[in-house]
């Protein structure tokens, strides 16, 4: 945690990187969510507090839902409330995003932690990153550093909460969006559009770790501008090719 506290650090995130944990054992170091807010919500109200634990009563929206809290309600999974919204044209495709929505098994988890990376008291299982472009540029170069991995940016129009918090828990898979694509998280103005919010699980946080601590953050070909880059470029082919 420290060293993951440290190298974080040094972004110079406008706001903190939030840490979050679902679990079974209720957070004895956290206090209780005194509100009912949306899922999306708490990540906002954990960048600008000092930490807290949700319940199923706390939440609102499809949120209990994701998470293996409550049943599913059927006029969302009909189909008819996006069409209302003007999120989709009808109910068939509006009924269609359920077949992808990714969901926690029933009762499987009955708290979720939040508190701002920097005092956190847990190891979180996800690390949820609001950052410019120019951050998320050397994040999601770092994730591909070491290993060549791809990149997701999985979504849909709307319940961007399951993409933020419960698609990259499953799967392990970094996923990321642009704030201002999420119908709701736009509808509720929680972020200023155009950032890039990237999510993190926890197998994914030790590689990269290492790869932010080995790799250039700025590499020369940044630096040296297009010209510069294009020689650069002709200079290394040059240079393998005449080492064949």
């Amino acid at each position: 945690m420290e060293e993951l506290k440290e190298v974080f650090g040094r972004f110079g995130f406008e706001v903190p990187p939030v840490a979050v944990k679902f679990t079974n054992d209720e957070p004895k170091t956290l206090k209780t969510l005194g509100e009912k807010l949306d899922f999306c919500e708490m990540l906002k109200k954990a960048q600008q507090d000092e930490g807290f634990f949700a319940t199923k009563e706390n939440f609102t929206c499809i949120g209990p839902l994701l998470l293996g809290m409550v049943e599913a309600e059927p006029v969302f999974e009909q189909g008819r409330v996006g069409p209302r919204l003007g999120v989709f044209k009808d109910e068939r495709a509006n009924r269609r995003i359920y077949q992808y929505l990714p969901r926690l098994p029933k009762n499987s988890v009955t708290y979720v932690a939040f508190c701002p990376l920097y005092k956190s008291p847990f190891d979180p299982d996800l690390l949820i990153i609001l950052a410019e472009v120019q951050q998320a540029e050397i994040i999601l170069r770092a994730h591909s550093y070491s290993t060549g991995e791809m990149w997701d940016a999985k979504g849909t129009p709307v319940a961007s909460c399951a993409w933020i918090y419960i698609y990259p828990y499953m799967t392990g898979r970094m996923n990321f969006t642009i704030t201002g694509l999420g119908f709701g998280m736009k509808a509720r103005r929680l972020f200023p559009e155009g950032k890039v919010l990237i999510s993190i699980p926890w197998d994914k946080v030790p590689q990269l770790i290492s790869n932010l601590k080995e790799m250039p953050w700025v590499p020369e070909s940044f630096v040296i501008g297009p010209a510069g880059h294009k020689a650069k470029v002709k200079r290394i082919l040059e240079e393998l090719k005449g080492g064949r």
